[in-house]
C-alpha cells in the first residue's frame, strides 16, 4: 500500500502518516514508497520528520499520541 506524511505538522508536532485510501489524507503530503505495514512507513517518516505518528484513523496500530 502507498503511504504518505503530511508535511505540515499537528499543533502537537507531531506529522502524520497516512495510506493512499485514508478520508484524511491531507493535500499538502509527500509520498514515502509502498509498505506493508504502517510502522515501516512512520520509520521512514521519521528519517526527515523525527514527531512522524500513525494517522489514528486509517493506521491505528501505529498512532501513539
Amino acid at each position: 500500500m502507498k503511504y504518505y506524511v503530511n508535511k505540515k505538522a499537528q499543533s502537537n508536532g507531531d506529522h502524520e502518516v497516512h495510506n493512499e485510501n485514508c478520508n484524511y489524507l491531507p493535500s499538502d503530503k509527500k509520498y514515502l514508497r509502498n509498505f506493508s505495514n504502517c510502522a515501516d512507513a512512520v520509520k521512514e517518516a521519521k528519517k526527515e520528520y523525527t514527531k512522524s505518528n500513525g494517522c489514528k484513523y486509517c493506521a491505528p496500530a501505529c498512532h501513539t499520541s
